[in-house]
């Protein structure tokens, strides 16, 4: 056989080599059409208020949680629910895979008006808000924008889920009972403004140089070791 013939060869394992890694990333990244209705989850759980799927928050910061937020609905009518999960598609922006569960979850204008979710994706250190329009009045864009990638991302970024959630609650608490906004802690100011971690388009890049590198050498490396194998058979 040629080298013709071998290189088809190649060509071949590095498409086998790319489609399994597309499926197994795609495996790895929830979507928002695997997380289920709030009303199938109050049958699992008995509570909304916080929705833990990558086991990472603790039972004393779930039930802070859960506890400030139902009293919070009771005081201001302001529905606050809390969303971990381990991993999202890296090509989607957090606050899209929030706002895409938000309308899931409140169908209507109506329905969205008095709720909060705040999101975090444990595995991918990310992190998102998203509110309805009357929570707006008290928490507009520049508050929601800062509380997300400030307030929790900042000890996200550190793995430190527990402080990210519990952190953004107590802002939103804040705000939401008519105090002043405490505003974003200084060091996650300074994080920000210097922030020497890669942006999720370097990270996105880097995995796939290397994914590229690998499948290079495959596509060279296994025509050759057909080849002699072949040339060893009697």
């Amino acid at each position: 056989m040629g080298f013709r013939h071998w290189s088809h060869l190649g060509m071949a394992a590095i498409a086998i080599l790319i489609s399994f890694h597309l499926s197994t990333t795609a495996a790895w990244a929830l979507q928002v059409s695997d997380i289920p209705d709030l009303e199938e989850i109050k049958t699992l759980t008995d509570q909304t208020w916080v929705i833990d799927d990558s086991d990472t928050l603790s039972p004393l910061t779930k039930s802070t949680l859960a506890t400030k937020a139902e009293k919070l609905a009771e005081l201001t009518g302001t529905e606050v629910r809390v969303v971990a999960i381990k991993r999202i598609d890296l090509g989607q922006p957090a606050d899209e895979f929030a706002a895409e569960l938000f309308d899931k979850w409140f169908v209507t204008p109506e329905e969205q008006a008095n709720q909060v979710l705040l999101f975090v994706a444990t595995e991918d250190h990310r992190t998102a808000m998203h509110v309805g329009s009357k929570v707006k009045a008290l928490v507009p864009d520049s508050i929601v924008d800062s509380i997300a990638n400030e307030t929790m991302l900042y000890p996200a970024r550190k793995a430190n889920y527990n402080q990210a959630v519990n952190e953004g609650m107590s802002r939103l608490e804040a705000i939401l009972k008519g105090n002043p906004d405490p505003g974003a802690p200084l060091l996650a100011v300074e994080e920000t403004e210097t922030s020497n971690y890669a942006t999720r388009e370097e990270t996105e890049a880097s995995s796939s140089n290397v994914v590229v590198i690998i499948l290079l050498i495959l596509a060279t490396l296994l025509p050759m070791a057909t080849y002699y194998w072949l040339q060893s058979q009697p």
